[in-house]
C-alpha cells in the first residue's frame, strides 16, 4: 500500500506524489508495528536544484537500506511503514514544527518551537544540516515551502503511524512500536564481562527513554537476543529515543514504544553506502529477535486490565 496524501493535488513534488509505503501482512497477527522513517531515498529535483551539497554529502544522514532489515516485520505479522523521503528534506522524527529561522526569508509563525536543541544544531523537522554540520541550502527557502512540506508529508505520515498504533491496541490489547534506526558506527568501552574491558564498535543501541516508552521485558529480550549473537549492545547512549519514541511510547495509554539503532558498519559499507557481506546475516538475527518479542509481548500482566478489556 502507498501514502497519498488526500487533496494535496500538485502540493508535492511530484516524485513524491507517493510519500511512504506500507507492507502490512495479510492479517496481523501480533502487536508490533515497524516504522523506518529515516531509510528513504527519493530526492526530488527542486530539493537538488537548492541544496549546495552533492548527493553522496546528503545521502549520509539516511538511514540507508534500514527498511530492508526489517523486512521481517510482515513475515512475524506485522505492519512495515517506510517514509520514500529522505531525512535530509524532511525529518519525521521531530515535532511538527521544530523549524529554524535562520533558514527562511519570511517569519516563521507563533506555534513553531524555535528554540529546540535540535532546532540549535540545526536539525529540525526541516534541517539545516546534514549529520556532519554541512548546510544543505544554497540560499532561504520561504516559510510556505516548510509548511507545505510538513501538511503534504510529515503529517500524513503520523497519522497512517497512530492509525496502525490503535488498531495493533484494539486488536492485541496493547501496541508495540518499532522505530528502526541506524546509527554511524562509534567505538565504546565494553564492560568485558568479568575481564579486562576494552573498546568495540558499538552494534546496537536501544532505547527507551530510559524506561518511559515500554516495558522493561521489552528491552531486556531484545538485549538478550543480540548478545546472544555476540553482538554488543548498549541502552539508551548515546541513543534514548527522539519525537517518534517519546510520542508513541505512552504505556499509560497501551501504546509502547522502543527505538532500534544499529550500527551503519556492522551491515554496510559506510562510504560507499553498499551493503556488506554482513548484512543477510545481521537481517535474519533481527528477524529472529523480533520473533521471539512478538511471541512474548505482552509480558504476563504488562496489559492493564482496563486495556485488555477495550481490546475485546
Amino acid at each position: 500500500m502507498s501514502g497519498l496524501p488526500p487533496n494535496h493535488g500538485d502540493a508535492v513534488e511530484p516524485e513524491l506524489a507517493e510519500p511512504f509505503e506500507l507492507a502490512s501482512p495479510a492479517s496481523p497477527a501480533c502487536s508490533l508495528v515497524f516504522s523506518s522513517p529515516h531509510s528513504g531515498n527519493v530526492y526530488p529535483l527542486r530539493f537538488l536544484e537548492q541544496t549546495r551539497l552533492d548527493s553522496t554529502s546528503l545521502r549520509r544522514s539516511e538511514d540507508a537500506h534500514v527498511d530492508v532489515l526489517f523486512a521481517c516485520a510482515q513475515a512475524i505479522g506485522a505492519p512495515l511503514l517506510r517514509a520514500k523521503f529522505p531525512r535530509a528534506y524532511l525529518d519525521l522524527n521531530r515535532e511538527p514544527y521544530e523549524l529554524d529561522p535562520r533558514m527562511f526569508e519570511d517569519s516563521l509563525p507563533e506555534f513553531a518551537n524555535t528554540r529546540s536543541l535540535r532546532v540549535a544544531a540545526g536539525l529540525g523537522t526541516i534541517p539545516r544540516v546534514v549529520a556532519d554540520a554541512r548546510e544543505i541550502y544554497a540560499g532561504k527557502l520561504a516559510v510556505a515551502e516548510a509548511l507545505r512540506r510538513i501538511e503534504a508529508l510529515y503529517k500524513p505520515y503520523h497519522a497512517t503511524l497512530a492509525s496502525l498504533m490503535e488498531s495493533a491496541r484494539k486488536k492485541f490489547g496493547l501496541a508495540l512500536l518499532i522505530d528502526c534506526h541506524s546509527m554511524p558506527s562509534v567505538m565504546a568501552r565494553d564492560p568485558g564481562h568479568g575481564v579486562r574491558s576494552e573498546k568495540r564498535r558499538v552494534d546496537f543501541v536501544i532505547g527507551d527513554r530510559f524506561g518511559a516508552s515500554c516495558d522493561t521485558g521489552v528491552v531486556e529480550l531484545i538485549e538478550r537476543r543480540l548478545r546472544g549473537f555476540g553482538y554488543n549492545v548498549q541502552r539508551n547512549r548515546p541513543y534514548a529515543g527522539g519525537f517518534i519514541t517519546e510520542h508513541y511510547g505512552r504505556p499509560a495509554s497501551g501504546w509502547q514504544a522502543v527505538q532500534i539503532e544499529v550500527a551503519r558498519g556492522l551491515y554496510m559499507n559506510e562510504v560507499t553506502l553498499d551493503p556488506n557481506e554482513r548484512f543477510s546475516a545481521v537481517a535474519a538475527h533481527l528477524g529472529e529477535t523480533l520473533a521471539d518479542l512478538a511471541r512474548e509481548f505482552p509480558f504476563g500482566e504488562s496489559a492493564a486490565p482496563e486495556t485488555r478489556a477495550a481490546a475485546e
